[in-house]
């Protein structure tokens, strides 16, 4: 793999429109690359606005607006140790739960798409031509549910799985779009916008 990215830090937390490593596969192989989160917005969101702060979860995979990045050359991996959603309190307040494999947090991968894109991501930035990505959300399985029933990422923590997100085809690779098993994650942490450990 060509690391384009070198001795990066740590990321205790990675927020949206910020630059984030993915892996994806090139005409010379494959690539791990900085990419900014937020994939385009589609049209109809954009309606009486300056900015296009992009979408940082892609859910319905029939749209026309995301089917065009559905194939291997637009899709990547966006490796994580853990992640999180926030739970809301009694009161309102939100409190930011983490969920790893365990508490030793391996490696696992959101299944994700990537697009290169010229539009204004912040009015005093201007127009910017970026790469950028987002992540496959799913319904989520019992243990995020718990915490956030909505969705959860589309989590990959098999080398086969990475695979074939990278490389077949999309009436293959849409099987992937689906909860991990209830036992696969667990909570490791909570109250913190980082997991520190």
């Amino acid at each position: 793999m060509t690391d384009n990215i070198g001795n990066l830090a740590s990321l205790p937390a990675i927020f949206p429109d910020q630059s984030a490593p993915v892996v994806r596969q090139t005409a010379d192989g494959r690539e791990l690359a900085m990419m900014r989160w937020g994939m385009p917005s589609p049209s109809f969101a954009l309606k009486n606005r300056k900015t296009d702060p992009g979408v940082t979860n892609v859910r319905n995979l029939g749209s026309a607006h995301w089917q065009r990045w559905l194939g291997p050359e637009h899709r990547c991996l966006v490796p994580c140790t853990s992640f999180s959603e926030y739970r809301v309190e009694k009161d309102k307040s939100r409190t930011p739960v983490w969920f790893a494999r365990d508490e030793d947090r391996p490696l696992m991968f959101f299944a994700g798409i990537w697009t290169e894109w010229k539009s204004v991501r912040k009015v005093k930035e201007g127009e910017v031509k970026a790469e950028l990505y987002g992540f496959l959300t799913t319904e989520a399985n019992a243990t995020v549910g718990a915490i956030h029933p909505k969705a959860m990422p589309v989590i990959l923590t098999d080398p086969d799985e990475w695979e074939a997100w990278l490389t077949v085809p999309f009436d293959e690779a849409k099987a992937l779009q689906r909860p991990l098993p209830d036992d696969v994650l667990k909570v490791v942490a909570e109250g913190e916008r980082r997991d520190g450990t």
